[in-house]
């Protein structure tokens, strides 16, 4: 069969027939009509979320979104997690919490293997389907109302208890770029499944990227700095075209030589980084507004964004 029909049979199913290599300008905003945002990862403890807050306010920088714990919210006593949620309130900042149980907190070692890494960091059993929803419910007690998803089963589990009232409705879940999702298929499998927002793999292109967002409403995550053992690529100047053809999108900023070396042991040290990273948004917004003017950013506490209840 040709090329340009088997595209017409993927039309048929909502999707794009091929990469947007016309780069169209996307219609889509976010509700308050801004087009991006700032995510910064790496805000694992409460010194790192005051060094932030510290530097946004100096600079007066945005930061509309921050990724905590990643290794674990089950690692922090319910008081730095309170006083976590009380600070990122009161600086406007929604926080997408990582809760603890996923593969890498078994026994199984198959993701730690050369070849088994490629099978992503799933969640295991109904055992960890189910310490994984008590770790999001006792979050969401602590006042948190974001979080980090890594697995389609979990995020399916997450969304149909949030549509049963379970879980509050304003609760907002995250795919990670763990799930490694990298086409309008995949994309659309995740909205299906109730993601309110996702990280695609890092190193698609831009055509790539427009592709995507023909197919979904969401708001696309987009790393533009990225660990080095991940591919340690820098995409600031393509910013403004990403702005212009994913949005609403999240700019991610994640730079380091690896998450290990960066997050063990989990935050120590991660104060200056935080800093170095507000540094980082006031250049991308600046590449913004010199080159897609058009192009408007997200004021800080935008009403749809899941800053915490505490």
């Amino acid at each position: 069969m040709m090329l340009k029909k088997t595209a017409k049979l993927m039309a048929e199913l909502g999707l794009p027939e091929g990469d947007a290599y016309d780069l169209p300008t996307s219609p889509l905003t976010f509700p308050d009509g801004a087009n991006y945002r700032i995510e910064i990862s790496g805000i694992e403890r409460l010194s790192v979320l005051r060094a932030l807050v510290d530097e946004m306010d100096r600079r007066d920088v945005p930061v509309h979104r921050i990724i905590s714990t990643v290794m674990g919210s089950t690692l922090l006593s319910d008081e730095e997690l309170t006083e976590f949620a009380e600070l990122a309130r009161d600086a406007k900042l929604e926080v997408i919490l990582t809760p603890g149980p996923r593969a890498a907190w078994g026994i199984g070692r198959q993701l730690f293997t050369p070849e088994g890494s490629v099978c992503g960091g799933r969640y295991r059993g109904m055992r960890g389907l189910i310490e994984l929803v008590d770790d999001v419910l006792h979050s969401i007690e602590l006042g948190f109302r974001g979080f980090l998803v890594v697995g389609e089963g979990g995020l399916y589990v997450l969304n149909e208890l949030r549509k049963r009232g379970h879980i509050p409705g304003d609760v907002v879940f995250k795919v990670s770029i763990y799930a490694g999702h990298s086409n309008p298929a995949g994309a659309k499998v995740l909205e299906m499944l109730g993601a309110d927002t996702f990280n695609p793999v890092g190193d698609l292109t831009l055509p790539q990227l427009a592709a995507i967002r023909k197919a979904v409403k969401i708001p696309l995550d987009l790393h533009v700095y990225l660990f080095d053992t991940w591919g340690g690529f820098v995409r600031f100047y393509e910013t403004p075209e990403m702005a212009r053809v994913c949005s609403p999108c999240y700019f991610k900023i994640e730079p380091g030589p690896s998450v290990a070396a960066l997050y063990k042991p989990w935050g120590r040290g991660l104060e200056e980084l935080a800093r170095d990273k507000v540094v980082y948004a006031e250049r991308i917004i600046g590449l913004v507004e010199e080159n897609w003017p058009e192009g408007k950013v997200s004021k800080v506490g935008a009403s749809d964004l899941a800053i915490p209840k505490p």
